[in-house]
């Protein structure tokens, strides 16, 4: 294998940090800020303080979670630093970051929201507008990966 085919671990930063600041953006805003779903809503609805509670919990797990993705990502940017051929590139780390965020919406919609079901992006509105909702998601990821590649390899 090249180092021509191989991600630079400048890259891997901004993929990595970038699913981690989509995790993050998605909690705060989504389950804490808007309170639209928690992670487990659609299965244990928050309609008693039982249910409410533990999907409290594990969006709690869920933010650990990011925030050890997000860890991970400032430990290897710390290291493609360290490296010899370094080379900064603001719009790359930028891109490579918008990219990975893209990547959690996809992955994190296809999988929390229509897989397994285990939430929904907006459960205030009525049942039959969820499917809407979570396509716009899925939609916003799309362009923020194509984007963010955009952006990567024009840097």
């Amino acid at each position: 294998m090249t180092s021509a085919t191989v991600l630079p671990l400048t890259a891997w930063a901004g993929l990595t940090l970038g699913v981690g600041l989509g995790g993050f953006f998605d909690g705060i805003v989504f389950h804490q800020l808007l309170q639209w779903h928690h992670l487990l809503s659609s299965w244990y609805p928050n309609k008693t303080l039982q249910n409410l509670t533990l999907n409290t919990f594990w969006d709690g797990v869920f933010h650990s979670a990011t925030y050890l993705v997000l860890l991970a990502g400032v430990f290897i940017l710390w290291r493609s630093g360290r490296q010899g051929h370094f080379r900064r590139g603001t719009k790359k780390l930028i891109g490579t970051m918008v990219t990975g965020f893209g990547l959690f919406n996809i992955l994190e919609g296809f999988i929390n929201h229509l897989i397994l079901g285990i939430h929904h992006v907006n459960e205030t509105v009525a049942r039959d507008n969820w499917i809407l909702w979570d396509t716009a998601f899925l939609v916003w990821g799309v362009v923020m990966l194509v984007g963010g590649c955009l952006i990567a390899r024009r840097a």
